[in-house]
C-alpha cells in the first residue's frame, strides 16, 4: 500500500502545483502522513493593445476607457460598473439637495416662531408700559389733589401774606412733581414705575408679581415695613435711634445660652458673638454658669437677677386670702378608732351605704373620702381612716387634713392601743375632738369604762366635767346618730370655717393609686380655690392637667370647690399619698416644678448614702455579716397601703433576720417585677392586684413565686413566718443523769473503762456526756460503750451500777462524776 492508502492528492486545477508531505501525529501514538500542494499565484497580463489609452479620451464607461479598468474584467463588466457609479452620484446628489431644502424650510420656521414670540413680548410689554402709565397719572392726580387740599388747609389758617410769601419758595419744588414722574415714565434709567427713592409707583399688576418686576430678587415683607419704618421717620424730622429698652434678666444657677438670649430679647447670634469676644467658644445650646452670664447681661446693658432653682416654685400662689374673699365652707370630719370598733359601720349608717361589705375581711384598709348632706341640708365632708397598726401614716394624713376628729371607741371593748394613736394624732394636729362610743346595742357596753380609760391619756368628757363631747351610738340600731351629727354641727359652728373659692386651687391627696383603664388616679380633698376641669396643677413629684373630676358617688363633675374629695384624673405618675395639689398657669411651670422636685429628692437620696466612709461601710458589712435578709417585692392597689406594707415589714425581724423591700409600687404584677424578684431571689407579694398574662407565664419559666393577699393581718403572719423560718434553730440541753466514778479498769481493745454507779436520773448510751472533776468541766464528749455486766446497754436506770468508756478519751479517775445530757432543737418565731 502506498503512503496516501490509494487516496487522491490533495491539490488545486490549473497552474504547476508544488507538493509535499506533512507528518501529524496523533495521541496514542498513532500518526498519519499527508501530501500538501502550494498553488502558485495566477498572473494575469494584458493584452499589447489595451496598455495605451485611446487619443480621443474616451469617456469613463466605455470600451475605450480601458486605463482603469482592472485586470481581467471584461468590457461589458466595466461599462455596468460604470453606470451603477454614475447612478450612485446622481442619487447622492438628489439626497443632498433634499437635506438642503429641509434644513431651509426648518431655519424658516424657527424664524418666523421668534418673530412670533417677540412680536407677543413687545405687544405684553406695551400694554404693561400704558397700565403703568396710567396708574401713575392717577397717582400723580392722586397727590396733586391731596396737595391741593393740603395747601386749602394751610390757607385757612394761614399767618399775614409776608410769611405766605416768604414760603413760597419752599413749595416751588413741590409742583415739579408731574415733571419727574413724566420723567420717571419716559426716561426708564432707574428701573419702570419707580420714583427717585426706589420705592415703585402705581399698582402692582399680576405679570409685574408674577415675573419679578425688575427681575431682581424681592424684597422681604419685614424689609418692607423696616423701609416704611426709616421713609416715616424720615419724614417727622430724621431718624430717630430706638430707645434700649433695659430689662430685669433672671438668671439660674447655669442657663442655655439660647433661653438667655431670649430673656434678655437679643439676637442669639450677638450673645454667641459676646461670649467668643469674652473667650467662650459655645454654641446657642450649650449652657454657662452664672457669672458667665452675669457678664453678658450686663454687656448688653440689662440688670441681672440672680435667682436659684429652688425659685422655680415661687409661681405657686401662696397668698394669703382676705377676710372679705373667704365664704362658709362644709367641715372636713375623720373618724379615728380601734380596728374594728366600727368605723366605717358608723359612717355607712350616716351615709345609708353599705361600704364596710366591700372591703375584705371586713376592716378597712384603705382611707376614704366622702360627703353627706344632713336633714338639715348641712353638707359634711367625711374621711374615713383605717385602724389597723400597719395604717399609721393614713391616721396621721387623715388628722392633718381634718378640721374634726370623730374617736370611734367600743363600749365593750374599751380603749385600745389605736385608739391611744388616734388620740395622739388628733393632739399633735390641734384639732377637736368627739368620742363616739358605739355598740351600744350589746349587752355587755360600759361607756362609763370607756369614759373613765380616756381621762388616762387627758381625755376628759363633757360627762366628766371636760370640753370633750361624746356621744353614745349605735351603728346597727341608728341609736345617737342625729346626736352625732348635732355635735359635729356645733363644733363646726364655733370653728367658723371658711375659704375663699375664687382663687387657684389647693389640696392635699388623700390616697393615690394606679388604674388599668384610668392611668393614674388621685383622690384629692380640696382645701383653698375651685378645682375645674382643664386645671394645669402640679402634686409632688409629678404634674398633669384635669382630665376629669369624679365625686364620691362615681359622678363626673366639672369643678370641686373647698372641703370637696374627688377623684382627679390626667397625671402623668403616681403622686405620694399626702402631697400638696396646686394649680398653676401654664403646663412649662408645672413641668419645671415638678422636674426641680424629682431632682431633689434624688439628690437627697444620693447624698445619704454618698456621706458614708469606706471604714463605716466596712463596719456595716461586718455587723450584716451575721444577719440573714428576706428580699421581698410588694406591688399593691393604692399608695397608702404599699407604704403601710412597708413600714410594717421594716418592723418584722430582729438582729438575727430582717425583711427588705426591694421594690414597692402601686398597680398590676408586670414582667419587670417578675425579672428583679427572678434576679434577687425573692418572692412577689400582691396586695389587692393580681399579674397580669405575661408576668404569670414569665414567673412559671423562672420559677418565681407570687403570693396574693387580700387582708393586711394575712401578709404579715406569712412574711413573720417566713422570716422565722430563717432564723437558726436554738439548742437546748436536758440533764437527764449524774453517774459517779467508783472504779477504773483497762481493758485490752478498748481502754480504760469506768466503772460507775447512776446516782440520779438516767444515763443513756446515745447522749452526750461531761466528765466532771472537783465540779470542773474537763472534758465533753460522747459515750464510746455502755455495758451493764457483760452486756451493751442502751441505757442504765438510778440506783445501778454500768461501765462507760468515752469516745477518744482515757484520763479518768477515782471520784470522778459523769453529767449525762441530751441536746434539743427548739424553733424560734420572730414575735
Amino acid at each position: 500500500m502506498s503512503d496516501n492508502d490509494g487516496k487522491k492528492t490533495l491539490g488545486v486545477r490549473g497552474g504547476g502545483p508544488r507538493s509535499g508531505n506533512v507528518k501529524q501525529s496523533f495521541s496514542h501514538g498513532r500518526t498519519k502522513n499527508v501530501v500538501v500542494e502550494t498553488k502558485r499565484k495566477r498572473i494575469v497580463k494584458p493584452k499589447p493593445g489595451a496598455a495605451a489609452p485611446s487619443p480621443g479620451g474616451a469617456k469613463p464607461g466605455t470600451p475605450g476607457a480601458g486605463s482603469k479598468r482592472p485586470a481581467g474584467i471584461s468590457d461589458e463588466e466595466m461599462e455596468r460598473r460604470m453606470k451603477a457609479l454614475a447612478a450612485a452620484k446622481e442619487r447622492e446628489s438628489e439626497e443632498a439637495a433634499q437635506r438642503e431644502a429641509e434644513a431651509r424650510e426648518r431655519e424658516e420656521e424657527k424664524q418666523r416662531r421668534r418673530e412670533e414670540a417677540e412680536a407677543k413680548e413687545r405687544e405684553q410689554r406695551e400694554a404693561e408700559e400704558r397700565a403703568r402709565a396710567k396708574a401713575d397719572e392717577e397717582e400723580r392726580k392722586k397727590r396733586e389733589e391731596a396737595d391741593a387740599a393740603k395747601q386749602a388747609a394751610a390757607a385757612a389758617a394761614a399767618p399775614p401774606v409776608e410769611d405766605q410769601q416768604t414760603r413760597q419758595p419752599k413749595q416751588a419744588p413741590r409742583g415739579k412733581a408731574p415733571e419727574r414722574d413724566q420723567r420717571g415714565d419716559d426716561g426708564r434709567g432707574r428701573g419702570k414705575g419707580r420714583d427717585d427713592g426706589g420705592r415703585r409707583s402705581g399698582k402692582l399688576t399680576l405679570n409685574q408679581a408674577l415675573s419679578g418686576g425688575e427681575g431682581g430678587r424681592q424684597k422681604s415683607m419685614a424689609a418692607m415695613k423696616r423701609k416704611q419704618e426709616r421713609a416715616r421717620q424720615k419724614a417727622m424730622g430724621g431718624a430717630q435711634e430706638r430707645e434700649k429698652v433695659v430689662r430685669d434678666v433672671q438668671v439660674p444657677e447655669a442657663i442655655v445660652v439660647s433661653e438667655l438670649a431670649n430673656r434678655m430679647a437679643e439676637r442669639v447670634g450677638d450673645v454667641v458673638k459676646a461670649l467668643m469676644n469674652n473667650g467662650m467658644m459655645v454654641t446657642q445650646n450649650q449652657s454657662i454658669d452664672a457669672d458667665t452670664a452675669e457678664l453678658i447681661v450686663e454687656e448688653f446693658g440689662h440688670r441681672i437677677v440672680r435667682v436659684s432653682d429652688s425659685d422655680v416654685e415661687d409661681v405657686i400662689d401662696s397668698v394669703e386670702d382676705k377676710d372679705a374673699d373667704l365664704q362658709p365652707r362644709p367641715p372636713v370630719i375623720t373618724i379615728m378608732g380601734h380596728v374594728d370598733h366600727g368605723k366605717t359601720s358608723l359612717l355607712d349608717a350616716i351615709r345609708d351605704a353599705k361600704v364596710v361589705a366591700g372591703e375584705a375581711g371586713g376592716i378597712t384598709q384603705h382611707i376614704g373620702a366622702y360627703q353627706v348632706t344632713t336633714d338639715s341640708g348641712s353638707t359634711l365632708s367625711f374621711l374615713d381612716t383605717p385602724g389597723h397598726a400597719a395604717f399609721t401614716s393614713m391616721r396621721a394624713r387623715g388628722a392633718q387634713v381634718t378640721d374634726i376628729v370623730v374617736l370611734v371607741v367600743a363600749a365593750d371593748d374599751s380603749v385600745m392601743p389605736q385608739t391611744i394613736e388616734a388620740i395622739n394624732h388628733a393632739k399633735a394636729a390641734k384639732v377637736p375632738m368627739i368620742v363616739a362610743i358605739n355598740k351600744m346595742d350589746k349587752h355587755e357596753a360600759n361607756p362609763d369604762k370607756v369614759r373613765t380609760e380616756l381621762l388616762q391619756h387627758e381625755v376628759i368628757v363633757e360627762a366628766m366635767s371636760g370640753d370633750v363631747q361624746d356621744v353614745e351610738v349605735s351603728a346597727q340600731t341608728g341609736q345617737g346618730l342625729d346626736e352625732l351629727l348635732e355635735a359635729i354641727a356645733l363644733q363646726a359652728e364655733i370653728l367658723e370655717l371658711k375659704a375663699n373659692p375664687n382663687r387657684a386651687a389647693e389640696g392635699a391627696v388623700i390616697e393615690a393609686q394606679l388604674d388599668v383603664g384610668r392611668g393614674p388616679v388621685a383622690t384629692v380633698l380640696v382645701q383653698r380655690g375651685t378645682l375645674k376641669q382643664g386645671d394645669i396643677f402640679v402634686v409632688g413629684e409629678q404634674y398633669g392637667k384635669v382630665r376629669a373630676l369624679i365625686n364620691d358617688r362615681g359622678e363626673r363633675v366639672q369643678e370641686a370647690g373647698p372641703s370637696v374629695p374627688v377623684e382627679v384624673l390626667g397625671l402623668n405618675g403616681t403622686p405620694e399619698a399626702g402631697d400638696v395639689l396646686n394649680v398653676v398657669k401654664s403646663e412649662g411651670q408645672a413641668r419645671e416644678i415638678a422636674e426641680y422636685r424629682e431632682k431633689a429628692a434624688k439628690e437627697k437620696r444620693a447624698a445619704a448614702g454618698a456621706g458614708t466612709t469606706l471604714e463605716q461601710l466596712l463596719a456595716q458589712a461586718k455587723e450584716n455579716e451575721n444577719v440573714k435578709e428576706l428580699p421581698i417585692l410588694v406591688k399593691a392597689d393604692v399608695q397608702g397601703s404599699a407604704e403601710a406594707i412597708v413600714q410594717a415589714m421594716e418592723k418584722i425581724g430582729n438582729e438575727e433576720v430582717r425583711v427588705r423591700v426591694l421594690h414597692s409600687g402601686v398597680g398590676a404584677i408586670t414582667e419587670s417585677d417578675i425579672g428583679l424578684a427572678e434576679a434577687s431571689g425573692a418572692p412577689v407579694i400582691g396586695f389587692n392586684v393580681r399579674a397580669n398574662a405575661p408576668a404569670r407565664n414569665s414567673a412559671n419559666q423562672k420559677g418565681v413565686e407570687i403570693r396574693y393577699y387580700s387582708v393586711i393581718y394575712d401578709l404579715v403572719d406569712d412574711v413573720k413566718a417566713a422570716a422565722s423560718g430563717l432564723l437558726g434553730a436554738e439548742i437546748r440541753e436536758n440533764f437527764i443523769g449524774y453517774a459517779e466514778i467508783r472504779e477504773v479498769f483497762k481493758v485490752t481493745g478498748v481502754g480504760k473503762v469506768a466503772g460507775c454507779l447512776v446516782t440520779e436520773g438516767v444515763a443513756r448510751r446515745s447522749a452526750g456526756v461531761r466528765l466532771l472533776r472537783d465540779d470542773v468541766v474537763i472534758h465533753e464528749g460522747t459515750l464510746k460503750t455502755l455495758k451493764r455486766f457483760k452486756d451493751e446497754v442502751s441505757e442504765v436506770q438510778s440506783g445501778q451500777e454500768c461501765g462507760m468508756a468515752f469516745e477518744n478519751y482515757d484520763d479518768i479517775r477515782q471520784g470522778d462524776v459523769i453529767e449525762i445530757f441530751e441536746r434539743e432543737e427548739v424553733e424560734r418565731n420572730l414575735d
